[in-house]
Parts: structure tokens; sequence; C-alpha cells
């Protein structure tokens, strides 16, 4: 029982610790010129619902969440949306070339499409990131239609 006591107390003084080493934040106040809502006429519930869905983890500016203060659920965030913006970043999306924004495009109605977008562990705690099958269909028509024009 003293060998236990001595892991909990070490797995203790462990989980404080860590609590004082920072994370990069992915934070900012300035919309770039090069953000997707800038590149393109993107009508209101399209723009609102991709800020609701996809901006936290594929943008330059996330809304945490209150636990995200706490090590290692902060680590792993800043991991997910470093993986998120290296895939697509909306706020970046206007200095892709025509034809990367052209397969990005056509992914992300794909992913809309086959419910892998939003992902599922991030709607379990944002809920009203989830998508109805109305707001599915309307990012999927309308970004088909962008696809084509450029």
């Amino acid at each position: 029982m003293k060998k236990l006591k001595k892991i909990v107390l070490f797995l203790l003084i462990v989980f404080v610790g860590i609590q004082f080493i920072p994370t990069k934040r992915n934070e900012s106040s300035e919309v770039l010129e090069t953000d997707f809502s800038k590149t393109f006429t993107v009508p209101a519930n399209i723009q609102n619902t991709f800020e609701k869905s996809c901006y936290d983890c594929h943008s330059n500016n996330t809304n945490y969440p209150w636990y995200n203060k706490i090590q290692p659920i902060s680590w792993l965030l800043e991991n997910h949306i470093k993986e998120g913006k290296k895939e697509l970043n909306f706020s970046e999306f206007g200095a892709y070339s025509k034809r990367k924004q052209k397969s990005k495009l056509k992914s992300i109605a794909s992913q809309v499409r086959d419910n892998k977008m939003p992902m599922e562990s991030y709607t379990i705690i944002h809920r009203d990131a989830k998508l109805s099958d109305s707001e599915k269909e309307q990012i999927i028509v309308w970004i088909n239609k962008l696809r084509d024009s450029l």
C-alpha cells in the first residue's frame, strides 16, 4: 500500500507540474485578405455553418473551450488544430493555387457528404457543430457550384 501511495503522489506531482507548461494558442482577431470569406462571396448561412463547424480546427482563430487550460488536454487540442490547419486552412484559402482550391473544395464536399467532417469526436462536445441534413446539402450544392466556376 505504501508503494501505491508513492506512485499516486508522484503522478499527482507530475500532473500539477505539467500544468505550468504553456501551449501555443491559435487565436487571432484579424481576418486575413486570404480568408475564405474574403476570397469568395459566401452566403451567410454557409459562412455561419463553416464558422460553427469548421473554423475551430481549420482556421487561424480557435474558440477554445474552458478545459483547454488543462494539460495534457491542451496538448491534444493543439496537435489536433495543427493537423487540421495543415490539411485545410480557411484563413489562408485565398493564397492556395486555383488547382489546390478546386481540390480542397472537392474534398470539403466529399468529407461533408460522407459524414467525416466535422469529426464525431468534435461534435460530441460541440453539439451545435453537428451538421443537419439540410446544412450538408446546402454546403455540397454551393461548394460544387463554386468549384465549377473556378
